[in-house]
């Protein structure tokens, strides 16, 4: 009776690939109202936000005039009678309003300076809530996976359990060793210990997700669907493309460029000189036989821009930031295309191997194990070949699900460098 038993509950229990597990109730999270979450309540792009408009604020201060000069003064008074308006002709009393005027063009062009450095800011902000989005992208595939493992390894803790009670069986009807027992239940201790450490990585898995969430670290992070991967038909010349238009932090380096170039007009501006308006009104009493006639004055003065090696350092200074700010730029192409071209060869390989584990590696790895349950019933194979076949599967299997979470993965650092959803 034990020998039908043992050689009927065997090839049950290891020959069904996909054992039933207890139906998990928890919601299935949504990826794009996670990102929609992220990109509403993350207190740094918030803040990003808040500096974006401190420096949009600036440009209208850059453009506006000096406020103007109000003048009030007692001309040619004398010392002996101060406040005697009658004694000479010449006392006035005066008020007077005078204005800065910079030279034509150089209002415009610090408005300009300061309205592309604002716009660089404001491309930080989109490149945030692409880093955003890449970073919530990323936790929801690493949750993916860790539940998947977390399956496989259920499935599997039972399985050495109906492998021990196998084991037991045999060993009780002189087919089999106590050995058999005691490696089957090293290989359910190994199973319990990855479990723990899977239960603790999701832990922290969901903690850093409802950290770009801004709500409480403990929050229950809810189930994830399964997935098919879906392959890129794009070449790198074509997301090189796509970068070149959309990638916001190439914007903003393009706006330090313009500023830099902007700031150069405004510095060779400077050897034009700026101009000071003033108009004064003298009001005068009759004395000394003059009837007291009201007088006025306007004059314009301007500086004389005669400093010629501040403004030469000020313009060197200008064009080596220019050329800055244009290599930065050469420098971040280079660096998004090279990127690239690596996200695509990983994305390449993890999809063959996700392929390769799905149709070729997997099943194998089942047939092998199939063979060697036959063997074991029919006592040519050792329980230890079992247990080698078992295992080898279960490592096949969690890789399976690693490549398909990190192509993933890579696919939306491939979204991030490139700056839009592909």
């Amino acid at each position: 009776m034990k020998k039908w038993l043992a050689g009927f509950i065997l090839p049950i229990v290891i020959l069904s690939p996909h054992l039933s597990i207890a139906a998990d109730e928890r919601p299935v999270e949504n990826l794009r109202s996670l990102v929609s979450l992220a990109l509403e309540n993350n207190p740094e792009l918030k803040a990003s936000q808040a500096r974006w408009e401190m420096f949009r604020s600036k440009v209208e201060q850059a453009r506006a005039l000096d406020d103007p000069m109000l003048m009030l003064k007692i001309q040619n008074g004398l010392v002996s009678a101060p406040l005697n308006f009658r004694k000479d002709s010449m006392t006035q009393r005066v008020i007077g309003v005078s204005q800065q005027l910079p030279f034509w063009g150089k209002r415009a062009l610090k408005g300009e300076v300061a309205g592309k450095e604002a716009d660089s800011y404001k491309w930080a902000i989109e490149e945030r809530k692409l880093e955003l989005a890449r970073m919530v992208k990323e936790s929801y595939y690493q949750i993916y996976f860790i539940d998947r493992s977390l399956a496989i390894v259920d499935r599997n803790i039972r399985i050495f359990d109906d492998f021990i009670t196998l084991a037991q069986t045999k060993y009780s009807v002189g087919q089999g060793t106590q050995q058999d027992i005691f490696k089957a239940q090293v290989e359910r201790s190994k199973m319990l210990d990855m479990r723990i450490t899977l239960e603790q990585q999701r832990k922290s898995r969901e903690a850093g997700l409802n950290t770009l969430l801004s709500r409480p670290a403990g929050t229950p992070v809810g189930r994830i669907a399964d997935f098919e991967i879906r392959p890129l038909q794009l070449t790198s010349e074509q997301l090189g493309t796509i970068a070149d238009e959309n990638r916001p932090l190439l914007k903003g380096d393009r706006a330090l460029v313009e500023k830099a170039q902007a700031g150069l007009k405004l510095a060779k501006k400077e050897y034009l000189p700026d101009f000071n308006l003033a108009f004064e009104y003298m009001q005068r009493d009759p004395a000394m036989g003059s009837d007291g006639a009201d007088m006025y004055s306007l004059g314009l003065t301007f500086n004389l821009p005669v400093q010629r090696s501040r403004r030469q350092a000020a313009v060197a200074e200008s064009n080596a930031e220019a050329r800055m700010a244009a290599e930065e730029l050469n420098s971040l192409k280079n660096g998004i295309n090279e990127g690239i071209s690596d996200l695509l060869s990983q994305l390449e390989r993890r999809r063959k191997l996700a392929e390769l584990y799905k149709t070729g590696i997997i099943p194998q790895a089942r047939q092998s194990l199939e063979s060697a349950v036959i063997g074991y019933r029919v006592n040519k194979v050792d329980f230890l070949t079992l247990l080698d076949s078992r295992v080898t599967l279960f490592n096949y299997e969690k890789e399976y699900y690693d490549s398909i979470s990190d192509y993933q993965m890579k696919r939306a650092q491939l979204e991030a460098l490139v700056g839009k959803e592909l």
